[in-house]
């Protein structure tokens, strides 16, 4: 009986090289769309020339400020207008769980001063440690 000279592997050994081929597929898939993730409502913002956040590690709590001085929240997949005292509310509950949370606001360029400084007072009050404003570089 001729046996064969070959080596044979084991049945518990498993090629993993296919596995790690679609692992590396899914991470680049993955990085491309996590920029475009991010969502918000459309707002015109102002142009400055600033430094960017420092804290970037993980994803901001997002208020916007419409034209119209109308709220939203980035939280899951909602775009409904809330009120002020419950934005409150739930990025204090945001804040309770991360209090080292990045809290964002977007303005829009025609809305009162005013609007938004009631509006970062009212997300300090809810536990934010700091509250930063987003603006696009002039060009």
């Amino acid at each position: 009986m001729a046996r064969s000279r070959g080596k044979r592997r084991p049945m518990s050994e498993i090629n993993v090289v296919p596995y790690i081929d679609v692992m590396l597929v899914l991470l680049i898939i993955f990085m491309v769309t996590a920029p475009m993730l991010m969502q918000g409502v459309k707002v015109d913002l102002p142009e400055a020339s600033a430094d960017p956040v420092e804290n970037q590690d993980s994803e901001p709590v997002i208020v916007s400020v419409d034209a119209t001085g109308q709220l939203f929240l980035n939280l899951g997949q909602e775009e409904q207008v809330l009120s002020l005292p419950t934005i409150k509310d739930r990025v204090a509950a945001v804040m309770r769980r991360s209090p080292e949370k990045t809290v964002l606001v977007w303005g829009d360029r025609s809305v009162p001063y005013g609007e938004v400084v009631t509006l970062m007072v009212a997300l300090q009050e809810a536990g934010a440690p700091s509250v930063g404003l987003v603006t696009e570089a002039p060009q």
